[in-house]
């Protein structure tokens, strides 16, 4: 890179200023992850918007890790985060005003340059396509008091969860590691979600009506939508990157079940995709799910990093909750005599991904493959364009 692009780059770009990180101990941000040196003090070059900062201690040998403690933050250009690193409770913490200023000064003066790590732009585009509806204000109301992200203060609080066989499984691993040792002393408290009921109750409907309330999540939508989002899906999609990044980066059992619950929602409706919230639909999760499929996620000392430190195939095999959405949401555009073209679009791409990357296969109820059609084909459904 040329120097004086560089250096711009460094005076423009926001940094977070690490102090006394122990060697080898991981710390992320976003999709990257660093393993610490003798000379790390932080992260440099970070563009301006919503960000997620996450580490793991280590042994000394850097070959096991505690679990990860991350946390979102909304930068501004030039900004500059101070932390450091507790070696009692092993996490980074706040510093003193004046301390904080000091060390502030010195990092515009460049200083500490040589030991700030720049933040890899080319993976820039990558995090964007996960965290575009993140806000400032979806980070301060979703967000646990204290801010920190962790699995070590979650086994407490999904207790009385129900669970699948592939999350007690979960529950399980995490009960083995070492945070169940912290776990029984933390007070923290958990995200501030959204709570999206699994099944609808309401006074004075019963029947068919109460069961079509249930087979098309439209009406539960459009309601949460009001009720929780001031009408605005935008925060809704911000909320489901929320949970995601907060799962897959932070190893949250937490955020899983929420994302899961946001995902069986949207692609619970039956109405709502070929209405005016067609845009709600399938490009968001069709990120999500292309980055979480990817096979590297493990950082340049080996140790693995994100959803597939926590995951294995079984949270993707045939007869997961998420194959069988999908199965009927693809049968639903399908059948549509009227679809978006954006959303069909978006809805081939999911369909490819999940084929190709999992080898699942769809079932569709004649031999028209519901996602392909020729264009003379009489069955296929009409394309409406629709205006943004």
């Amino acid at each position: 890179m040329d120097p004086e692009v560089a250096l711009e780059l460094v005076k423009h770009g926001a940094t977070f200023f690490l102090l006394d990180v122990p060697q080898y101990t991981l710390v992320g941000i976003d999709t990257q992850v660093f393993t610490v040196g003798p000379s790390f003090k932080g992260i440099k070059m970070i563009p301006s918007g919503p960000h997620f900062v996450f580490y793991s201690s280590s042994t000394r040998d850097g070959k096991e890790f505690s679990p990860i403690i991350g946390f979102f933050k909304y930068v501004d250009p030039s900004e500059i985060i101070v932390r450091k690193w507790d070696q009692q409770e092993e996490r980074l913490i706040k510093v003193l005003e004046e301390e904080e200023e000091r060390f502030c000064e010195a990092v515009r003066r460049l200083e500490f340059d040589r030991h700030l790590g720049p933040y890899n732009l080319s993976q820039y585009a990558t995090w964007k396509s996960l965290s575009n509806y993140i806000t400032k204000n979806i980070i301060e109301r979703i967000e646990p008091i204290g801010g920190e992200i962790t699995v070590a203060s979650e086994p407490a609080m999904m207790k009385n969860t129900p669970k699948t066989t592939v999350e007690k499984a979960l529950d399980e691993q995490l009960k083995d590691s070492k945070c169940s040792i912290s776990a029984e002393n933390s007070q923290q408290t958990g995200c501030y979600y959204t709570s999206i009921p699994r099944i609808i109750k309401q006074k004075g409907i019963q029947g068919q009506e109460l069961t079509a309330l249930n087979l098309d999540k439209t009406h539960l939508l459009e309601s949460l939508l009001v009720k929780e989002y001031g009408g605005s899906g935008d925060l809704l999609l911000g909320e489901l990157q929320f949970a995601f990044i907060a799962f897959v980066m932070g190893q949250s059992l937490e955020a899983f079940l929420q994302w899961k619950s946001i995902v069986s929602l949207l692609f619970g409706c039956t109405e709502a995709p070929f209405h005016t919230r067609s845009r709600l639909f399938v490009k968001v999760i069709y990120y999500q799910l292309k980055y979480g499929l990817q096979k590297d996620n493990a950082d340049s000392s080996g140790a693995v990093v994100g959803a597939s430190a926590l995951i294995d195939d079984s949270w993707f095999s045939a007869d997961s909750f998420l194959h069988h959405l999908c199965k009927d949401f693809f049968s639903l555009i399908q059948e549509a005599s009227v679809v978006d073209g954006d959303l069909l679009s978006w809805t081939r791409r999911l369909k490819e991904l999940l084929e190709n990357n999992l080898g699942w296969q769809f079932q569709q109820n004649s031999a028209v493959d519901g996602i392909y059609f020729e264009e003379d084909d009489e069955f296929a459904p009409a394309v409406e364009i629709l205006d943004d």
